[in-house]
């Protein structure tokens, strides 16, 4: 991957992006940021003005503002480990978002590199309503697609799979109901920037890993 870069994909929810940037860590070598769990952190671990905000947002049930976000991400962002470049998981999800990521880039003279994984709706419906866990050693399995070869039962540790409350079909169609006003709209915002590119998530998880390594190479 060449040095420096920001790596943004972008796809609805069940099109397998965060399990890609897992994927792309490790062959690359660069930290996968998620913000969702640097603003989890943020909060458990201290006193300061930033937990406070962040605790009591999220105890009101609201979203952290995107100057929040900004914030965390920039501080995050300039550890060690992200010389070589990031992978970004959950953010941008908006306009704001992005524009402020521009800022960000520039600031630190990084280039974004956007990837969308395409899939269709009825794919992502199975994927996503199928999809179960094992608590123990958090290996994913899918009724459709992977299922254990035992039902219900974890292929490595034999603990009883879980399946999360919101994988239903009224949580899930909320979550591509709030993907298709905020975050689709990034897409024509990226190719009107020329730094985006689009892969068919319909293939399977090593092709489209495969196409990804590619275009980050």
């Amino acid at each position: 991957m060449s040095v420096g870069k920001i790596i943004v994909i972008l796809g609805a929810p069940g099109s397998g992006k965060g399990t890609q940037a897992k994927r792309l860590q490790e062959k690359f070598s660069v930290p996968q940021i998620s913000t969702g769990d640097i603003l989890r952190a943020i909060a458990k671990e201290g006193f300061s003005l930033l937990a406070e905000q962040i605790r009591e947002t999220q105890a009101a049930g609201k979203l952290v503002s995107d100057e929040i976000l900004i914030q965390v991400v920039s501080e995050r962002t300039q550890k060690e480990d992200c010389k070589k470049g990031f992978i970004l998981d959950g953010y941008p999800r908006t306009l704001g978002q992005a524009q402020q990521l521009e800022g960000l880039a520039l600031s630190q003279e990084r280039e974004i590199k956007v990837v969308n994984v395409d899939i269709l709706d009825s794919l992502l419906l199975k994927r996503l309503t199928g999809r179960r866990s094992c608590p123990s050693c958090g290996e994913i399995y899918n009724i459709y697609f992977k299922p254990p070869k035992s039902n219900n039962i974890c292929d490595h540790c034999s603990e009883f799979l879980i399946h999360r409350s919101d994988d239903n079909l009224e949580s899930i169609n909320k979550r591509l109901q709030e993907y298709r006003k905020n975050t689709e709209p990034l897409i024509d915002y990226y190719k009107k920037h020329q730094c985006l590119s689009s892969i068919d998530g319909t293939q399977s998880p090593d092709e489209v890993f495969e196409l990804l390594c590619q275009i980050f190479q």
